[in-house]
């Protein structure tokens, strides 16, 4: 693997003031492309793309074929349809000529590896009736075996690589998946050529590059001091398993590099200039930080929707245990970029009210015109701080962050016949803030302060969300200025790919802005959160270590 940077040759572009420049974030369900000025950030149009495919996680659409529990896959046509349809709306609706966008960055949720072939095929286009050919999401979770061979394996060995990762590797990431691939289906494996993170495959559509990014790379990809783990060690998996750094093999970019130039074809998809620049590659929480300001040591980022990504620089290298990971570059050049994360929060909410929610409550909603989520915060709200009697672990999805679990289960402890749903829904919300909390304590037990919270994400604009979660943390809240954080920091990347401005720190300054101080504490609240979150605390280290999750998966799984 070739280190950053990339293509320094090339000439910084001629950008007059009234340049522009796309970024497109990749997200679950959907992608969204927006239109930005380059030089202030002005934000002048926007369009979404719905997946067709959304996310597979029930049947292979091929075939019809049933999946797995714990499966979710992607499909890479959607990617490229949303080039075709998203990018030239949102240029079209911000009434710019297309001539005069200059530079074009992504961003992708992570890990969402795919299988190619050498030249870049997906794998799924070649073998669309095998489930292993397909991208998988990072809520595919069904590689937990192979990620506790991982982690075993890696501490009978003594692998230094392992403390930068929490102690433990996820089986969200890259090894593991990859791993899943050769055990449960080895032609697959073999054919697959190159093993790359869809945040990249799309970047090498937009301008005919492999280039692999330091973000992925290293936090999924176990990238650590210029080298992955050694062949010795991937033999020790799997004897089959030697060649998988073959796969991996690629030029890696720094973030803000430029990859390359749009090519004809990708011209012709999106309605953009050939030849300008394509940024390299990027993760969607991890690109939001520059958007919001938070690139300063002592700064969090909570990215918060269906999950929440927490991320932070550092001038120092630690090892902070459960974290996804701390890369070198990881986040914003120069710095230590530290990761960690909750694999489900929004999705609780939501499944909450999909599924547990009793008529009358959508009756309710309805008369008053509001959506249940709006009408159940608002009830929530009004609740005192242990009303409701209850206390729940927030690991419906399984736990990313401090026990990097994914096999683990939710729980609700304190039910009684008097319990109401929005009784539930307010404990649903505080989990989620003191899983939060539980991060918190991790990083600035290993020596990593957290001075300030910065809140970008679809969740921001529930208040009574926000409010509980200054009042657990104890910490002012700001919020991001944009309801497009990745998308805008994919359009800052941009900007710096396309030479608008010389580095990401610059583009931040000149095209981001916050709202500080929008949600504070109340220190009776946050007291009497204190009680519950020793409560929680209790049952997260019970819970999380006695086995008995594990048993009842086992058990769902069989039957």
């Amino acid at each position: 693997m070739t280190d950053s940077p990339l293509d320094p040759s090339r000439p910084a572009t001629d950008v007059s003031a009234n340049g522009y420049v796309v970024g497109v974030d990749y997200g679950t369900l959907s992608a969204r492309a927006v239109v930005v000025r380059a030089h202030d950030g002005e934000e002048l149009g926007s369009a979404v793309h719905e997946y067709a495919h959304g996310v597979i996680d029930s049947v292979l659409p091929e075939t019809g074929a049933e999946l797995p529990p714990d499966w979710a896959l992607q499909h890479p046509d959607d990617y490229i349809q949303a080039l075709r349809e998203a990018v030239p709306a949102a240029v079209k609706a911000a009434g710019v000529a297309a001539s005069e966008v200059v530079g074009i960055a992504t961003d992708f949720t992570a890990s969402t590896p795919l299988p190619t072939l050498r030249d870049g095929t997906p794998l799924c286009s070649v073998l669309p009736d095998r489930p292993h050919a397909y991208p998988k999401l990072w809520k595919h979770h069904a590689a937990q075996p192979e990620a506790d061979r991982v982690n075993a394996v890696a501490e009978e060995r003594g692998e230094p690589w392992l403390g930068r990762y929490g102690g433990r590797i996820s089986s969200e990431w890259e090894f593991a998946k990859a791993l899943q691939v050769l055990d449960e289906d080895p032609e697959v494996y073999d054919r697959t050529e190159r093993w790359i993170e869809a945040a990249d495959w799309i970047v090498w559509q937009l301008c005919g590059q492999e280039v692999r990014n330091v973000c992925s790379t290293g936090y999924k990809a176990i990238y650590q001091d210029r080298s992955f783990p050694s062949e010795d060690y991937l033999r020790a998996l799997d004897e089959r398993f030697g060649d998988f750094l073959e796969k991996l093999d690629g030029p890696l970019g720094e973030l803000g590099a430029r990859a390359g130039s749009l090519t004809a074809e990708a011209a012709e998809w999106t309605g953009l200039p050939e030849g300008i620049a394509v940024a390299v590659g990027n993760v969607d929480a991890h690109v939001t930080a520059p958007a919001a300001r938070a690139i300063d040591p002592g700064q969090m980022l909570m990215v918060m929707g269906t999950s929440t990504c927490h991320i932070m620089n550092g001038s120092e290298l630690a090892e902070v245990p459960g974290m996804c990971g701390v890369v070198d570059g990881g986040v914003v050049p120069g710095l230590w970029g530290y990761e960690a994360g909750q694999s489900g929060v929004g999705d609780i909410f939501g499944w909450f009210v999909d599924q547990a929610v009793p008529p009358a409550y959508h009756e309710a909603a309805e008369r008053r015109g509001v959506d249940l989520h709006t009408h159940l915060s608002e009830l929530a709200g009004a609740l005192r701080v242990g009303e409701h009697g209850l206390v729940v672990l927030d690991w419906h999805n399984g736990n990313r962050s401090v026990l990097v679990d994914h096999e683990l289960s939710g729980l609700i402890i304190g039910l009684t016949l008097a319990t109401r749903p929005e009784h539930v829904y307010r404990a649903l919300l505080e989990a989620t803030a003191f899983g939060t909390r539980k991060i918190i304590e991790a990083f600035e037990g290993a020596g990593v302060p957290v001075h300030e919270l910065i809140a970008a994400g679809g969740l921001i604009k529930n208040p009574v969300v926000m409010q509980i979660y200054a009042d657990v943390t104890r910490r002012h809240i700001h919020l991001i200025d944009s309801g497009q954080g990745p998308a805008l920091g994919s359009a800052m990347h941009a900007a710096v790919a396309a030479g608008v401005h010389p580095d990401i720190r610059a583009a931040a300054a000149a095209m981001a802005s916050i709202r500080r101080d929008a949600f504070v504490p109340d220190e009776a609240r946050a007291a009497a959160y204190d009680s519950l979150y020793a409560h929680y605390s209790d049952l997260h280290d019970e819970f999380g270590r006695n086995g008995l999750m594990h048993s009842l998966r086992r058990m769902r799984s069989s039957a």
